[in-house]
């Protein structure tokens, strides 16, 4: 009998699918201009992000790469994807200062990835598409 439970174990393992990425190859010609350029689409994101909007699936994506950029310099990220989130957090820090401190105090309330995450800005917010 152990047998049997051992052997269905096995077989439920290996015939579960494997974890499935995410197809982030949507945004290999998302035009970040057309969020950043529009105040009323860049305060959506910046209410996503704190959690008191609703958001766009491209915003929900967004906000799972935060983290990983304010603390890694988006490790995890493509290229594109880095210029893509920095250049929408670089246009909330720009045009809406309040909200940037409340995303900072969110995503890095202890302060210590400032100096990195500023360097991970500076670098990826000046890369045009």
């Amino acid at each position: 009998m152990k047998f049997l439970v051992i052997l269905a174990l096995v077989a439920f393992v290996a015939a579960r699918p494997e974890e499935e990425k995410p197809d982030y190859s949507r945004y290999e010609n998302f035009n970040v201009d057309e969020v950043i350029d529009n105040d009323r689409f860049l305060a959506g994101y910046s209410n996503c992000f704190q959690s008191i909007g609703k958001c766009t699936p491209e915003a929900s994506d967004f906000k799972k790469w935060i983290p990983d950029a304010v603390q890694s310099d988006c490790s995890g990220c493509s290229e594109h994807q880095k210029t893509l989130v920095a250049r929408v957090i670089k246009a909330i820090m720009d045009k809406f200062p309040k909200d940037w401190v409340k995303l900072n105090e969110i995503y890095n309330a202890e302060g210590k990835y400032t100096e990195g995450f500023k360097l991970f800005v500076d670098k990826y917010a000046a890369v045009k598409q």
